[in-house]
């Protein structure tokens, strides 16, 4: 071949490798929690902005703050709980979203965002309310109650778990001793600690993620979850049932957010746009049992979630319950405790 010949081909592999590249479908990378957003809504997103959703998932809050301040990028949103957002909001590691990019923000559902530490959604929107209950095997568990006390019956030992969450399970037992489950005070702490003691030795584990399947096959009879997750539970188990406590429950929302390194800005802020659809927030609620923060779904939910306790807690319970707030430097102290309680300490 000529040296004419080489560099026209050289020109003419060089317009194809760039006209491939240019081919490729942009890729949003997600990190989330499991089984928390319906798949053929992903699928229909990435129908309609001709992309790929790369769905990477974590177990607990302090898994993925972990993660991401040890240095971890490429996730272009992630959707951890509302006070892990206020916390890495202070240390500068989240962008600023541009609200212009979500018009859908006008659904957004005011008297959620109120009690919320970031209401004018600088740095998040919100995904999905999550409360803490209690599961049970109604056929296993005699004299059941709905309230936190119930981990400390000895006649289940080792057939309940605990969530491995610190805040949540801290929460309860401060529940249980009439005080706020926020409180920082040296002694309530102390306090607290003596109580989960009991649960943690009692439980059979502490874990986030296979108390769903274990209430489901009667290996476990008492388990503390998440509401939408035993929710889904209850909806295919009929020994299975599900209250919040009438002590109250933590309230947490999910947010979603763009970490500082994330390289697909724009498809992030229409992924999150796109997740405030009405008939999207509706259908998303639907399949995982979490309520979405977004007025405009609401009259287009089913009876059965519009009427489900779990989903819009009852006026009485919501009057007991707190928002989870992040501690700033006393979060230490409940580092430290559940680090004790983790160790059998």
């Amino acid at each position: 071949m000529t040296k004419l010949g080489l560099r026209l081909f050289a020109s003419l592999l060089a317009v194809l490798v760039f006209s491939g590249c240019g081919k490729a479908k942009p890729t949003l990378h997600l990190y989330c929690w499991a089984d928390y957003i319906n798949p053929a809504i992903i699928k229909q997103f990435e129908k309609e902005n001709n992309c790929r959703v790369v769905y990477d998932t974590f177990d607990s809050n302090e898994a993925l703050y972990a993660k991401l301040k040890a240095g971890a990028s490429g996730y272009d949103v992630i959707v951890p709980s509302h006070y892990i957002i206020d916390l890495m909001a202070k240390e500068n590691m989240l962008l600023k979203l541009d609200l212009e990019k979500i018009p859908n923000r006008a659904n957004f559902d005011e008297q959620i965002l109120r009690i919320l530490p970031d209401p004018e959604c600088t740095y998040a929107a919100p995904y999905m309310m999550s409360y803490t209950g209690i599961g049970y095997n109604k056929e296993k568990v005699a004299d059941f109650k709905a309230s936190w006390n119930m981990f400390s019956r000895t006649d289940l030992k080792k057939r309940m778990t605990i969530l491995d969450d610190k805040r949540e399970v801290i929460g309860a037992a401060l529940y249980v001793l009439g005080l706020d489950p926020n409180s920082t005070s040296d002694d309530a702490l102390a306090a607290a600690k003596e109580i989960i003691v009991v649960w943690r030795d009692n439980a059979a584990k502490l874990e986030n993620e296979q108390y769903k399947n274990g209430i489901a096959s009667n290996e476990f009879y008492l388990v503390m979850g998440y509401s939408g997750d035993m929710m889904q539970v209850v909806e295919e188990n009929a020994h299975v049932g599900f209250v919040i406590p009438e002590e109250g429950t933590l309230i947490s929302c999910d947010m979603m957010a763009i970490p500082a390194q994330a390289k697909n800005i724009d498809l992030a802020h229409r992924f999150i746009n796109f997740l405030h659809e009405p008939a999207i927030a509706a259908a998303n609620t639907e399949h995982v049992f979490f309520l979405c923060p977004n007025k405009a779904a609401y009259p287009l939910l089913s009876e059965e979630i519009r009427t489900n306790p779990a989903v819009f807690l009852k006026p009485e319970i919501l009057a007991k319950s707190k928002v989870t707030i992040d501690q700033g430097e006393n979060e230490q102290k409940f580092n430290r405790l559940w680090e004790d309680i983790k160790a059998g300490k």
